[in-house]
């Protein structure tokens, strides 16, 4: 086994806390998928942190899109499996999506060794993920909605995206960086729909 590789805590106290809130959440208790968000931001942050030490700036970043991913991936969980194993095989499917689009080759071939193809599910590209993310955007300004746009699912370098919109490329990051921290915090928001879609409620003010 490879050193770096997460181990399964699903008997571990970690795993212990987690898996009763997320199948508790999953049923439609918004207190609980607040709290297991809660819980896997913290894993999610120290598990990027130790790989990101050259880029600390993205860490928080890929934390909220991993929340992001996790939100609209929900309808996917296989209940056989740990919730933090699931979670952190998402994350490093975003770790492989950042090198990819900063050219660390060198990277790409251990982090993909590392996924366990089992965990990573292709993404589900139904109808309802693609109206949660619109839900989601919607509530955005124009600008963090087009800079995250542009670089999360485009692709485009920052300075492509400063380059396509005429802003500052340090003007793209910070409406990236503000426009994740929105979404997840959306998404931590009361529901208002059907026990287990967690949809996102309507903005609140900031």
């Amino acid at each position: 086994m490879r050193r770096d590789m997460p181990v399964d805590d699903s008997h571990g106290d970690f795993e212990s806390a987690l898996k009763p809130l997320w199948l508790r959440a999953q049923s439609g208790d918004d207190a609980a998928y607040r709290q297991a968000l809660g819980l896997l931001a913290a894993r999610l942050r120290a598990y990027l942190k130790r790989r990101l030490a050259g880029w600390p700036d993205e860490v928080e970043d890929l934390v909220q899109e991993t929340l992001l991913a996790l939100h609209l991936q929900r309808g996917t969980y296989d209940p056989t499996l740990a919730v933090s194993a699931w979670a952190v095989a998402i994350a490093r499917h975003k770790l492989v999506d950042l090198w990819r689009r900063r050219g660390r080759r060198d990277k790409l071939h251990d982090a993909i060794d590392d996924v366990d193809e089992q965990l990573l599910a292709a993404e589900p590209d139904d109808g309802g993920a693609r109206r949660d993310l619109e839900t989601l955007f919607g509530a955005l300004p124009q600008a963090q909605r087009q800079a995250i746009v542009l670089t999360k699912l485009e692709g485009l370098s920052v300075a492509e995206a400063a380059a396509r919109t005429g802003a500052s490329e340090s003007a793209i990051k910070v409406q990236v960086h503000r426009g994740l921290k929105r979404l997840a915090a959306l998404v931590r928001q009361d529901t208002r729909d059907d026990p287990g879609t967690h949809q996102p409620g309507p903005a609140r003010p900031t």
